[in-house]
């Protein structure tokens, strides 16, 4: 996966999510957006996954740009899974239909072939047992892990994953951490704006930190996490891993 982001501004009612952003990636299969609450690491992975459009600046994904025209957005996220924070299922369906029902309205597939998909998923992901489960019978980490079934179902290129760990507690974020690497293993692109130190640094083979919406550092997990070489990333990462 490559990725090339130049002069990216990004602004919400006058103010700055991004002040121009850069960044250069030639080759990554899972890379991280790290940094402080605020910073952009989430704004950046919105504009990246297509969902929101740059105020300003050029954003290329294996070539493909990814800009402010919003039916070459809107092709790009059908190409693409995209996991949030906040899971965003279906309430009043059950975990399986929240899975079954975009394979076969967005992306072609017969019911019988979506519910098919579906299932096998539930089974990768150790959710068989709560499919006929609505989202409010399921713990936060059961309802993400739907979510990330969700998103892969379709086979996408990329997987962006905003946070999905923010609202979780250790054990449900085992449970959802678990669940990411298994898309590691099978060879999935990835994307994730997270907060887990420790997930980054050993399942992410490139990490990007931003800060104040600028890139502060980017590199490999080690290069970046364990010898940070700007005073901005040292005192950022001394106060996460004192966290954890």
């Amino acid at each position: 996966m490559k990725l090339l982001l130049q002069d990216v501004v990004k602004s919400y009612g006058g103010i700055e999510a991004l002040a121009g952003l850069n960044l250069a990636i030639d080759d990554t299969s899972c890379l991280a957006l790290i940094g402080p609450s605020g910073g952009g690491k989430s704004t950046t992975l919105r504009l990246l996954s297509g969902l929101e459009a740059p105020t300003s600046g050029s954003i290329r994904i294996n070539g493909q740009e990814i800009g402010r025209d919003a039916d070459q957005r809107r092709l790009f996220r059908k190409q693409v899974g995209i996991v949030f924070q906040a899971y965003n299922l279906f309430p009043h369906m059950t975990a399986l239909a929240n899975v079954a029902l975009p394979l076969e309205k967005v992306h072609g597939y017969s019911k019988t072939d979506a519910i098919q998909k579906s299932e096998n998923l539930f089974e990768r992901f150790q959710l068989e047992d709560h499919m006929r489960k609505k989202p409010a019978e399921l713990s936060g980490g059961q309802n993400q892990r739907v979510a990330i079934a969700r998103a892969i179902a379709p086979d996408p290129d990329i997987v962006f994953l905003d946070e999905p760990t923010s609202a979780l507690d250790p054990e449900m974020t085992a449970e959802v951490l678990d669940a990411i690497y298994t898309l590691i293993e099978a060879e999935k692109r990835i994307v994730i704006a997270t907060h887990q130190m420790g997930f980054a640094q050993r399942a992410a083979d490139t990490v990007a930190l931003i800060a104040e919406g600028k890139l502060v550092e980017s590199g490999s997990s080690k290069q970046v996490i364990e010898n940070p070489e700007t005073p901005r990333a040292r005192k950022f990462l001394e106060v996460c891993l004192d966290r954890q």
